[in-house]
């Protein structure tokens, strides 16, 4: 393993982060930490960025930057840095204490774009892991650990630990500011005390110089005196004393205030909304651990409750400020201020934590039951289930959605569509402390579409789901209004427009940027964010994700351009109108209905030979061709057809040993959809083609696809009598002789001459079980013979076949063959016509088997045959 090739990870036995372990380190090798940060990865990245990535050091370790395979993992990672540097620096926008780190981290996120994002991420990966590399080995050597980092040693870095422990200070401040409150009461006490007795010596003494001035009065009076003298001094004393005990609870209110404000910003607005943005690209089928809503709900608790108690102690010191009204040096009162803060963090932290839990589908089906689930996290901390809120949901369109994130409130009545049972109330959850409500049988009954320009369809359109809800806490002194919007939705009413309609969603799930004006999204994107979109929902839906020879093909097939001559896509950027308006070259459908269309074959009817990697799928046919011309006879792989949605075709060489030269050639059976696998699924297919021999490159087909074989058992009668037909593949020219499925000629004799290479792409070979049944338009549409089987126990059955000029009638026992007069030039118009005539024929037949003893079992079959 080459030096830069380390494994950054190591046993950590502190909870602290290590960038906050090497802050701590000695200055020689703090200064050594300095040194390997410059101008192509500066400190302030590292500093201000440090749990994100940390957050990230399995991804990191993952990297090879010596592998250029590994270079649009690498663009991915680099591309997500310089997003969160931008939104870090935009955070800091109205912080003008922050301004100098805002330029430079702006400074930095322009030279990661310019100087490694497109044309050597792999660089920039290669610099962040020498540093972290670095740091760590001299926080080991500090701590006394022995060894430097090795592979296969794990580094456990828990991002949430800095939240952990500032909560720990906020409740220590907290009870530390509780005690100062309660002393403060108690020297207000005391102050009471000594001014009500100061009150009665003033009194006193008032009552004696109102009095004659007899010796013994006059001395009372010197000694009222002194009394109030020494009771005023004590007095000035103790307004001091409280003066300065008031004044420095409110500066640690303040401070505490501070830190709850900058921990309350993080938790929300990095922790939440990338749980939100893990939540979106979860819609996408990126893994998604919903359980870190939970750790969320404990720290916005937490939060809760240490502002509820900062507050109610702020109102305490107010209310004994006007118990005794003593004004401040400068007459400049905190409290007011300070509570006015308070409140707002309060009310802040209520409204972002009303959150959507499980988001509605992003494509909706008009008059199609749905659900949804919301939470409010910090509900049983403030006691809202004391009086359980309801929550109504509306469904509102882009435009209106825009409009209440400007205005923060709907116009009464203003929706987009109606929705059945759109109403719940919370409830609160003993078990899991959480309240929330889930609408089980919402309905979206109507939608209103907005008027469309240009390209628009209303597969275009995006709505949304809005939950509001309005609850007080604190015995109705507050009171809130709180509300959310799902993730966008596209409505359709019918299922064909399904592929378009996850196109939309698709793209906003993937490309959506943080703080956008709803929904926007951007109309090029470059390729790399493109093709893991693609690695995301493909190995979401199948299993297995793409590799990088099936996204290159892609890109190629994307961007209407030969893959074989473009060796890298990663600066190419990818338009919306390419991705899924415009239809692919000689083709009528878009890039993504190809996509969806294969992506849903391969979920429904291939999942298992896609993940054991027996499907090649993305190649094109010429590549596939000259793969197998290089092949021994029989061997074959599967593609997805270029020309048929969701259609896969088997390839195969087949080379001619009776003739002299060079007679080998690729054939292509016509392309199997899903109708084909729902009938022969694939495993069956390959084992019906007992020339399919090999899997590309060298694997006995038995090998491949064998685990896959429908059991086959000997077929009894059911219950009503009849036996259960049993399908099997056949390929017209490649047929058997005799009689015999099991035994084929050397030569076949195929529909279509062998493939001159002169003469382009060689033509697809017909092959679908639906033929054996239900498609007697298509086997009439061919002047060559089809036959449609069915295996009854040894006995099989050939219902019609079609050939030349002659009519032959003719019956055995092994099989039954009808020959009817067809011409090229055939049509099956008028069709009633043609099953009429099919009718009579058949009947005949049956009149004749019927006749015959030996064949009397098969007039339920040939009834069902005329039937057909």
């Amino acid at each position: 393993m080459s030096p830069n090739k380390v494994v950054i990870e190591a046993k950590v036995k502190t909870t602290m982060s290590l960038w906050n372990r090497a802050q701590q380190l000695p200055q020689d090798a703090l200064r050594q930490v300095q040194n390997v940060y410059n101008e192509q990865f500066p400190i302030e990245v590292r500093h201000y960025l440090a749990g994100w990535i940390e957050e990230k050091i399995h991804q990191w370790n993952e990297i090879d930057p010596d592998n250029p395979a590994h270079s649009q993992y690498a663009h991915t990672i680099v591309s997500q840095l310089i997003q969160e540097m931008e939104n870090k620096s935009l955070s800091y926008v109205n912080n003008e204490d922050l301004f100098l780190v805002r330029m430079r981290l702006n400074e930095a996120a322009n030279l990661f774009k310019t100087r490694y994002l497109n044309t050597n991420p792999l660089g920039l990966v290669s610099i962040i892991r020498n540093c972290l590399n670095t740091e760590l080995n001299l926080v080991q050597q500090h701590e006394g650990m022995l060894g430097g980092v090795g592979p296969g040693i794990n580094m456990i870095v828990e991002p949430c630990t800095e939240i952990v422990q500032e909560l720990e200070v906020l409740h220590r401040r907290t009870r530390e500011t509780a005690d100062e409150l309660r002393q403060l009461e108690q020297e207000q006490e005391s102050f009471a005390l000594q001014y009500h007795d100061c009150a009665k010596i003033n009194a006193h003494l008032s009552h004696i110089q109102s009095q004659e001035r007899t010796p013994q009065n006059r001395d009372v009076e010197m000694n009222l005196r002194k009394r109030k003298e020494v009771g005023e001094q004590q007095l000035a004393q103790k307004v001091s004393g409280l003066l300065q005990r008031r004044m420095a609870l409110a500066e640690k209110h303040k401070g505490t205030i501070d830190r709850l404000n900058s921990l309350q910003q993080r938790i929300l607005d990095e922790e939440l909304i990338n749980w939100k943005r893990e939540q979106q690209m979860a819609g996408n089928g990126r893994p998604f651990n919903q359980n870190k809503l939970d750790q969320i709900q404990e720290w916005c608790e937490a939060l809760a409750e240490i502002i509820w108690l900062n507050r109610h102690q702020i109102k305490e010191c107010e209310r004994h400020q006007t118990k005794i009204p003593i004004a401040p040096p400068g007459g400049v009162d905190m409290l007011p201020t300070l509570n006015s803060h308070i409140t707002r963090l309060l009310s802040s932290l209520v409204t972002s934590t009303f959150i959507i839990e499980k988001q509605p589908p992003q494509v909706m089906k008009t008059n199609t039951r749905f659900t949804a689930t919301v939470r409010l996290l910090v509900g049983g901390k403030l006691n809202v289930n004391m009086t359980p809120p309801q929550v109504r949901v509306s469904i509102i369109s882009e435009a209106q959605a825009n409009a209440l994130l400007k205005n923060d409130q709907m116009n009464k009545g203003e929706q987009s569509g109606e929705i059945l049972n759109n109403t719940g109330t919370m409830e609160y959850h003993q078990g899991t402390r959480q309240l929330s409500v889930s609408f089980r049988n919402m309905q979206l009954r109507k939608i209103k579409r907005a008027e469309k320009k240009g390209t628009e369809s209303v597969m275009d359109e995006k709505f949304s789901l809005l939950f509001q809800s309005q609850f007080s806490v604190g015995g109705g002194e507050l009171v809130f209004q709180v509300w959310t919007l799902s993730l966008p939705v596209v409505v359709i009413v019918h299922g064909n427009q399904e592929p378009h309609a996850w196109a939309t969603v698709s793209w906003d799930n993937a490309f959506a940027e943080q703080g956008r004006i709803p929904f926007t999204v951007p109309e090029k994107v470059p390729w790399p964010q493109i093709a893991e979109m693609l690695d995301t929902k493909f190995k979401a839906a199948t299993g297995r994700g793409l590799t990088e020879d099936n996204l290159k093909f892609l890109a190629g097939k994307a961007f209407r351009l030969d893959s074989s001559q473009v060796q890298d896509f990663t600066n190419m950027l990818l338009s919306w109108s390419q991705f899924c308006k415009e239809p692919l070259s000689e083709r009528n459908f878009t890039f993504w209905e190809w996509f969806f269309a294969v992506m849903k074959v391969t979920r429904e009817h291939l999942r298992q030979p896609w993940n054991d990697g027996s499907i090649m799928g993305f190649v094109g046919r010429r590549p596939a061709e000259d793969m197998l011309k290089n092949s021994k006879s029989g061997t074959f792989l599967l593609r997805f057809s270029d020309s048929e949605l969701g259609g896969v075709t088997i390839a195969w060489m087949y080379e001619d040993t009776t003739k002299a030269g060079d007679q080998r050639d690729v054939f292509m059976l016509q392309p199997f959809t899903s109708k084909a696998f729902a009938i022969r699924p694939l495993a069956d297919v390959i084992a019906d083609l007992k020339y399919l021999l090999y899997l590309y490159p060298n694997v006995p087909k038995e090998q491949a696809f064998g685990k896959y074989y429908t059991p086959m058992g000997g077929e009894q009668p059911t219950n009503n009598g009849y036996v259960k037909p049993h399908l099997i593949t056949h390929v017209p020219g490649w047929s058997v002789a005799g009689g015999s499925m099991d035994s084929y000629p050397n030569t076949p004799q195929p529909m279509y001459p062998m493939h001159d290479s002169n003469m382009g792409d060689p033509p697809s070979v017909s092959s679908n079980p639906s033929d054996s049944v239900s498609t007697l338009t298509q086997m009439l549409k061919e002047s060559s013979w089809h036959r449609i089987l069915a295996d009854t126990g040894g006995t099989t059955i050939g219902v019609i076949s079609a050939v030349g000029d002659e009519t032959d009638l003719f019956a055995s026992q092994d099989e039954i063959l009808l020959d009817t007069k067809m011409t090229d030039n055939a049509t099956i118009e008028p069709m009633d016509s043609f099953l009429h005539s099919l009718h009579h024929v058949t009947s005949n037949i049956r009149a004749d088997l019927k006749a015959t003893p030996e064949h009397a079992g098969y007039d339920n079959l040939s009834r069902e045959a005329a039937e057909h």
